[in-house]
């Protein structure tokens, strides 16, 4: 997802998101273990989606 689209979200709405994307994180971390990983690419995106929000956090305070 695009910054600017996390940027108009509220800090509820992003703590949401940030829980979202963490446990999306855990299945396909889990998933890689297990083998059964269809788009290895996924980790690295859902990891980068993760550092956006925690830096548009950050520079809302």
């Amino acid at each position: 997802m695009k910054a600017q689209h996390y940027r108009e979200m509220s800090l509820d709405e992003l703590e949401g998101k940030l829980e979202e994307l963490e446990r999306h994180l855990f299945d396909l971390r889990s998933q890689a273990v297990t083998e059964k990983l269809e788009n290895s690419k996924a980790v690295i995106n859902v990891r980068r989606d993760i550092a956006r929000i925690k830096t548009i956090m950050h520079q809302s305070k």
